[in-house]
């Protein structure tokens, strides 16, 4: 029930309570209450200060305001410094491809080389041994682009040795299916994508194995010509040291500036 009809079902009685009133020196108070009046809902002819509120004030400092959560966090989000490092082949229509397929494969069958650190790993990256996942998944991405120019000079469809050696890095299917790479003939190793992730596989076991990248003809030097030839592996190796993520020092120096997340 609203105040305004609890007013009204209590005015006859609160009018005969007004008229039987006296004053203080006995005489009755006078009245003035016009039939307008009367018909009038007793809430309505109440003083504003009398009537009653419609809700209790409410206390200092009780009384919050409720916001909605913004859609996107203004916070400044860290990103992954070395997601999509430099790599050799940067400029390619199929950079981002294979770059993506080079660094998933470090993620998965090739994992082993990022917990490994090479007993040459100072000649080809100084600053891989202090360096984070990250950023060593970044440098073998860049030795495999490296790798891939002196092999196929980044051409995905390059088949060497007499019909014997496919794709971007050069594999014969014999070793492939030894490895147990996915892609076991000459066709399908001319997939870039699957070249890479056959030839990060190939890696990771020898690398491993070895404990260096090349040295002694070890590691990677095992399955692949180039690091045979002087001119060549130097070639590599100092491209790869001119790379952000060989460079040593605190990983604060070489991460990027963090930025908010935009919309």
């Amino acid at each position: 029930m609203t105040h305004t009809q609890r007013a009204a079902r209590l005015a006859p009685a609160i009018l005969l309570w007004l008229m039987s009133s006296v004053t203080a020196g006995g005489q009755e108070a006078a009245l003035d209450v016009t039939a307008s009046e009367m018909a009038q809902p007793l809430a309505e002819r109440m003083a504003p200060d009398a009537m009653p509120a419609a809700y209790p004030a409410p206390r200092p400092g009780t009384l919050r305001t409720a916001t909605a959560a913004p859609a996107l966090s203004l916070r400044p989000m860290p990103r992954d410094a070395w997601a999509a490092p430099a790599l050799r082949w940067d400029g390619h229509p199929r950079d981002m491809d294979w770059t993506l397929a080079a660094m998933a494969a470090l993620r998965g069958p090739g994992a082993s080389l990022v917990n490994t650190v090479p007993h040459d790993i100072a000649d080809w990256c100084p600053g891989y041994e202090t360096a984070g996942p990250a950023q060593r998944r970044a440098f073998w991405a860049g030795l495999v682009s490296a790798l891939a120019w002196h092999e196929s000079t980044h051409r995905e469809e390059a088949v060497g040795g007499g019909g014997r050696w496919f794709g971007l890095v050069q594999i014969s299917p014999a070793t492939a299916r030894y490895r147990g790479c996915a892609a076991t003939t000459g066709e399908a190793l001319l997939d870039g994508e699957a070249n890479l992730r056959c030839g990060v596989r190939i890696m990771g076991e020898t690398v491993s194995r070895d404990r260096v990248v090349s040295e002694g003809m070890g590691g990677v030097a095992a399955d692949w010509g180039p690091f045979h030839s002087a001119r060549k592996r130097e070639d590599m190796r100092q491209w790869l040291l001119s790379q952000d993520y060989c460079v040593p020092g605190p990983e604060t120096l070489r991460r990027p500036v963090m930025r908010p997340v935009s919309g």
